[in-house]
C-alpha cells in the first residue's frame, strides 16, 4: 500500500525518542516510515505530519492529538499508545482498551487507513518488567480484533520477540535505540507491503548473535529510574513544555539522514 500523506501520533515511541540526530532532535520510526514511503512513491511527492509528544498517557494522545491529525486530511494516520499508562502504578485497562478501540474507529470513520502498532516491549531490561509485559501482553490481546477490519493494518511490534534484544535499547532500556527504531519501521512497511531500503542495515543486525544479557547497576538506577520515579510522584512529564515536532504535513525529503 503507498500513501503520498502520512500523519503519526503518539508518545515517545512514535517521537522518536532514543535516535536523536546530531542536532539533538529525534528521527525515529515514523520518520524512517516516511523516508521508505516517499522512496517507494518517487518521484511522486510524500507529505508527512508527526504530532507525537513524549511522555503522553493514551488519554492526552487522544485528547490533544487525534483530531488535530485527522484535520490534516492524510490517507493514513499511524496510531500508539498506552505505553505511559502501563507504567503506572495503576493501569484502568478496560478503560484504557476502549478508548483505544474508539480511536481507531473514529479515524476509520472518516475514511482514513490506519496504521496500528503496539509498541516494543522493553520489560526483559526493566525492574518490575514481568508486570508490565502481563498488562502489555492483555492490552495487545484486548485490541487484535481490531487488525480484522477494512482500512486497518496491525504492526504488533510488542509480540516481536527480536526487538525485545538488548541491543535495540537505548541506555535507559525503556526506549529503542536508532537500529530499534529502524526495526520497527521495517516491520511496518512491510506489513505495508513496501521495500525496506537495505542501507538501513535491519537484516544485518537482526542476523548478528543476540546482544549480552542486560543487567540493572546502581548507575542504571540513579541516571534513569531515580529521575523518572522523581518526575511521577511531582506529577511532572518529560513532555512537560514540548509541542509536536512536524505538527503540519511537510514534504519528506529523499536525502534524509539514516545513518549515525
Amino acid at each position: 500500500m503507498l500513501f503520498h500523506s502520512y500523519a503519526a501520533i503518539g508518545d515517545s515511541f512514535t517521537e522518536g525518542v532514543g535516535d536523536e540526530l546530531p542536532d539533538g532532535s529525534t528521527r525515529g520510526w515514523a520518520d524512517f516510515v516516511a523516508l521508505g514511503l516517499a522512496r517507494a512513491a518517487a518521484p511522486d511527492p510524500v507529505r508527512y505530519a508527526n504530532l507525537a509528544i513524549r511522555g503522553r498517557k493514551l488519554g492526552p494522545i487522544i485528547d490533544e492529538q487525534l483530531e488535530a491529525a485527522i484535520a490534516l486530511g492524510p490517507e493514513v494516520i499511524s496510531f500508539n499508545g498506552g505505553g505511559n499508562d502501563m507504567l503506572r502504578p495503576r493501569m484502568p485497562e478496560e478503560v484504557v482498551a476502549e478508548r483505544f478501540r474508539q480511536a481507531i474507529h473514529r479515524i476509520r470513520d472518516e475514511g482514513i487507513h490506519v496504521l496500528m502498532l503496539s509498541g516494543a516491549n522493553p520489560t526483559d531490561h526493566l525492574p518490575l518488567g514481568r508486570v508490565f509485559d502481563a498488562r502489555g501482553g492483555r492490552l495487545t490481546h484486548q485490541l487484535r480484533d481490531l487488525a480484522q477490519l477494512d482500512g486497518v493494518t496491525f504492526v504488533d511490534n510488542f509480540g516481536d520477540r527480536t526487538l525485545r534484544d538488548i541491543r535495540y535499547w537505548s541506555p535507559d532500556k525503556l526506549h529503542l535505540n536508532s537500529l530499534g527504531h529502524a526495526k520497527v519501521a521495517s516491520n511496518v512497511l512491510t506489513a505495508l507491503g513496501v521495500p525496506v531500503p537495505d542501507e538501513w542495515g535491519v537484516a544485518e543486525v537482526a542476523a548478528a548473535p543476540a546482544g549480552p544479557r542486560s543487567r540493572n547497576t546502581a548507575t542504571y538506577y540513579r541516571e534513569y529510574v531515580l529521575p523518572w520515579v522523581g518526575r511521577r510522584l511531582t506529577g511532572r512529564s518529560s513532555g512537560d513544555g514540548r509541542t509536536a515536532k512536524r505538527p503540519a504535513l511537510e514534504p519528506v525529503a529523499l536525502d534524509a539522514p539514516v545513518g549515525e
